[in-house]
Formats: C-alpha cells, sequence, structure tokens
C-alpha cells in the first residue's frame, strides 16, 4: 500500500502539483479506508464528514425515490465522491455511497481539511479546482439529461467514461442515464 504522502501527491497531479510541505499536509488528514463489494463509504441518514478520493476500486453514490434507487454518480480510480449538501450543511444525507467492488478509498475529513484551506494556499487552490470539476460534472449531467436522446447519452458515457460501462452493472447505468433497462437495452442492441 502507498503512503499517505504518495496520496497526496497523486491526488495534487489531478488538478495541480504540490510543494513537498503541502503534500505532507494534506497526507497528514488522509485516513485510508478499505471497503468490501457492497460496503458502504455513507449510509443514508448518515452525515457526510469527509471527501473521498478513489485509490483503487469502483463505487456508486444513489437515493430512493419511489422505493427504486436512483444512481446519481459512479467514482473509480483518481475520482472523488462526496454528499456536498449533506457535506456542507452538515445534515442526514439522502445520498449512498457504496463499493461496487473492493475499494481503497482515503478520507479527507471536511473539518481538518477546512483547517488547512486557512492555513495553507495551495489546499485552497487544490480545493477550489475540486469545487470547480464537480459543478462542471454537474452542470454536463444535466446538460445531457435535458437536451440529449437516450441513444446520445449512452455515447457520450461511452466516450468520456467507458470505465463506468465496463464495471457496472446495466440496471445501474440505465438508472444512472435515467432510462429504463429495456430502453438501454434498445440503445445497446443499435449500436452492436
Amino acid at each position: 500500500m502507498e503512503t499517505t504522502k504518495q496520496i497526496a501527491q497523486c491526488i495534487g497531479q489531478i488538478f495541480m502539483p504540490l510543494s513537498e510541505q503541502t503534500q505532507e499536509q494534506l497526507a497528514s488528514i488522509l485516513v485510508p479506508r478499505e471497503l468490501k463489494k457492497g460496503e458502504f463509504f455513507l449510509k443514508e441518514g448518515e452525515v457526510c464528514k469527509q471527501i473521498g478520493y478513489i485509490h483503487q476500486g469502483f463505487v456508486r453514490q444513489y437515493y430512493y425515490k419511489n422505493n427504486k434507487d436512483i444512481t446519481e454518480h459512479f467514482a473509480y480510480e483518481n475520482y472523488f465522491v462526496m454528499a456536498i449538501e449533506s457535506c456542507f450543511n452538515k445534515q442526514p444525507s439522502h445520498m449512498i455511497i457504496e463499493a461496487l467492488e473492493p475499494t481503497l478509498i482515503y478520507g479527507m475529513p471536511f473539518d481538518r481539511l477546512k483547517e488547512l484551506l486557512r492555513k495553507e494556499p495551495e489546499i485552497a487552490l487544490l480545493y477550489s479546482a475540486f469545487l470547480e470539476q464537480s459543478l462542471i460534472i454537474s452542470q454536463r449531467k444535466t446538460d445531457s439529461l435535458r437536451f440529449e436522446t437516450a441513444t446520445e447519452r449512452y455515447f457520450r458515457l461511452m466516450k468520456e467514461h467507458p470505465e463506468i460501462i465496463k464495471r457496472a452493472p446495466l440496471s445501474h447505468i440505465a438508472s444512472f442515464l435515467l432510462m429504463t433497462p429495456e430502453t438501454l437495452s434498445r440503445v445497446r442492441a443499435n449500436i452492436l
């Protein structure tokens, strides 16, 4: 297993190079956690207290609506996951984060991260870049659902995130793309 400093360096490489001092500061708050397939990083009703960095593995973020689970987000190696509203407002989460395969996730406790933001300008820039990326991902998904057909949404997912196509069950992919499994089957049949 890599050291937390190596993980901090990996996190920095996603957005911007970090100085040795900043890597050490970030490494000091990282908490490794191994999840088995089916284990939860966050359960419904819990307050999200950390941002998770996926070092290895694959997770799904979802919620329940009308007794059906709806996939909101997938995250795999070098991606982040959190329940933003719960984390920021310190309220119980409607979101659930579950490992779809054995996963090594590094948690960044939000309170400790906020302390670092005040002391370390590089951490503040890193955090800003993370939030910008999160907003862009959210806007792209919203626009895709508004303006694209089911086939176009599936093609976009294939192009931008082939890992999801390879690793997620079709029922979760259909839910993520806000289509029925039958519609997804028709879309896939027309492509193949």
